[in-house]
């Protein structure tokens, strides 16, 4: 069974033991140095609004937050999900969650959220829950690589 709550500091340690390299790093958290360490994505999560856990069956099992929540806007980064708990549904709850969160909370009329071209599992879980593409932006991977960040939105009022 799958359940949300807000983060707390005990969870710093299991949330980084998630990432299983340095891409997976890259698409959770680009700004971050492999290995992750609770002091890197604490302080990402203290610049940060709505950070929430995903339980199962009392495990952490996902997390992500906002890392803007403006103009009516939400915009969710640092997704990511237990290498444990993958394929079972954990990021579609999550996702949804996070939309709910903006609604509610922010009274968001729209989400977005960004997805490297790599993580194909990403972008089309975001595209089966109603994110549209709308921009691609330019970036440098881990290993020096060229990358397409997708930004994708969610509009509201089609949920």
């Amino acid at each position: 069974m799958l359940q949300h709550r807000p983060f707390v500091n005990n969870d710093l340690q299991t949330i980084c033991s998630f990432p299983q390299n340095m891409e997976e790093l890259f698409y959770f958290f680009p700004k971050a140095t492999y290995p992750l360490t609770p002091a890197q994505l604490k302080m990402a999560i203290d610049q940060r609004s709505d950070s929430t856990v995903v339980e199962q069956n009392g495990d952490v099992a996902g997390f992500a937050n906002f890392y803007r929540w403006q103009d009516k806007t939400c915009c969710v980064g640092n997704v990511i999900v237990s290498p444990l708990t993958r394929g079972r549904g954990v990021a579609k709850y999550l996702i949804k969650t996070m939309i709910h969160l903006a609604s509610t909370r922010h009274a968001a009329k729209s989400i977005e959220i960004s997805c490297f071209n790599h993580n194909t599992a990403g972008i089309l879980l975001y595209r089966k829950l109603g994110f549209k593409p709308f921009d691609i932006e330019e970036r440098q991977g881990p290993n020096g690589r060229r990358v397409a960040l997708i930004h994708m939105c969610h509009k509201m009022d089609k949920t």
